[in-house]
């Protein structure tokens, strides 16, 4: 094909876009590129001044390939290949009677540049997040860790987006199995399009049925590092700020990443009320059904003298109360992450006062009601993965049902359950309950309780395939 023919083929393919930019120099030269995803000054600067400063135009295609000011120049065998590189900020350069292709990086800047994250807020540490650059988000990982054996492969899924997927891991560290078990598992996915890490969770999770996430997602460099040298895997997909980690566990959702940060004593009283917290979010709304339904003898007199004051005028079961109120107050729960930030707080905050009050008055629930919601919900704001907040709010779901025929020793049973369901789930072969199930001592000082640094000299077994760390004598 000549250039004009070229130039065609790619205008007919693209439905002659209104961003295709050519430009023919003469019967030899021509350039094509989207100006919506590359600059002008870039090709103004690397390709034309290379391009005037030619005196001779034998061997132009050599000449061009050694003479261009750009350091990302890549030589396409196929014609085909040209698209994917215009669509991701590159100059097609075409030379007739030469069936190879030089395209020039001319990437223009879409993205957003580094700032403190929104969703993982911490009070001490460093403050920068992710970006949807996939460069930058590698950098960010890179002026930290420093050793050559982080290793970054990177592939692309997707048959339309073409989305970058990078995994990054320290060699020697991380467990092969896994790598290979990723590698594998990435290499499977068949879908048209990859907009955000997250289409590719299910995919790398097991095949277990459960709520409770088997992936972290975070958008903090600085807790990625921290998996990296603990032998975890990193998933980076192209334009999202979240990475994913594998693999995880049920501990790894009651840390923080600004623990490591403070004195281990202060760590562990922290943790050990977020341990606190994941339990009465769950099991609070159960408790009182059960109590104020079936178990009434295990209630202070005076206490149940006053609860039954209280109910005297509500006309609903209790636990018809409890769902009411639990099912309005995720309502504006919804409606505050959805709102605008100039009104979404005050929104939520006076929707659950006057609603409250109201409901109240009306005699449509107890104030004892709205003070064990209100517990419940506080308690659940403690998490920050929303997956770990949804698997919360389902088994809230399941316990309060379980609780309703049979009082507490429903609780019992979905209580069994609920630990037999946790054990038996696994992340890339990682018991979702380590280092607690099995029991894994080493571990256990990086777990609930913090022990100081100098005593943290070991990785967990299950997850590293080094275990020793840098100073261990």
């Amino acid at each position: 094909m000549n250039n004009k023919q070229r130039i065609s083929k790619i205008k007919k393919t693209l439905g002659n876009s209104s961003d295709i930019i050519v430009r023919e120099l003469n019967d030899t030269l021509a350039y094509i590129y989207l100006e919506s995803v590359s600059s002008d000054d870039k090709i103004s600067n690397f390709l034309l001044k290379s391009i005037t400063m030619l005196e001779e135009f034998d061997e132009i295609f050599k000449l061009l390939q050694k003479n261009i000011f750009n350091s990302h120049i890549e030589i396409l065998n196929k014609f085909e290949d040209c698209y994917y590189y215009l669509a991701s900020g590159y100059t097609c350069l075409f030379i007739n009677k030469e069936n190879k292709y030089i395209v020039i990086e001319s990437k223009i800047k879409l993205d957003r540049g580094v700032s403190e994250s929104q969703s993982e807020p911490i009070i001490r540490g460093p403050k920068d997040s992710f970006t949807e650059n996939n460069a930058l988000n590698i950098g960010l990982i890179r002026k930290r860790i420093k050793d050559p054996n982080l290793w970054v492969e990177e592939s692309k899924i997707g048959t339309r987006t073409q989305t970058k997927v990078s995994i990054i891991y320290i060699k020697g560290v991380a467990k092969d199995i896994n790598i290979n078990k990723i590698q594998q598992k990435l290499k499977k996915i068949n879908i048209d399009g990859i907009l955000d890490s997250g289409y590719i969770r299910d995919y790398l999770e097991e095949n277990q049925k459960s709520a409770f996430p088997k992936v972290q997602s975070t958008e903090r460099p600085d807790l990625t590092c921290q998996a990296l040298l603990n032998g975890k895997i990193a998933i980076m997909v192209e334009n999202s700020p979240y990475v994913l980690l594998l693999p995880a566990v049920l501990s790894d959702f009651l840390k923080s990443s600004d623990d490591y940060y403070q004195k281990a004593i202060n760590t562990s009283f922290s943790r050990i009320l977020r341990a606190i917290a994941f339990i009465i979010t769950i099991i609070t709304p159960a408790i009182y059904i059960a109590l104020m339904t079936f178990n009434q003898e295990m209630i202070p007199d005076q206490l149940l003298i006053s609860l039954a004051t209280q109910r005297s005028q509500v006309p609903f079961p209790t636990f018809m109360e409890v769902l009411i109120f639990i099912i309005i107050f995720e309502i504006l729960r919804q409606a505050d992450l959805r709102a605008p930030n100039t009104s979404g707080a005050a929104m939520s905050i006076v929707g659950a006062l006057v609603l409250g009050d109201a409901a109240v008055a009306a005699g449509i629930v107890s104030p004892i009601v709205i003070i064990v919601v209100a517990i419940t919900s506080i308690c659940e704001l403690v998490f920050i993965d929303m997956d770990i907040i949804n698997a919360i709010r389902q088994w809230r779901f399941i316990f309060i049902f379980s609780t309703i025929f049979t009082g507490i020793i429903g609780i019992v049973v979905a209580g069994i359950i609920f630990i037999i369901k946790l054990a038996s789930l696994e992340s890339l072969n990682v018991p979702y309950l380590s280092p607690f199930s099995p029991p894994n001592l080493t571990a256990l000082k990086d777990s609930i309780v913090l022990f100081p640094t100098n005593m943290r000299t070991k990785r967990n077994q299950f997850i590293a395939e080094d275990i020793k760390k840098a100073g261990d004598s």
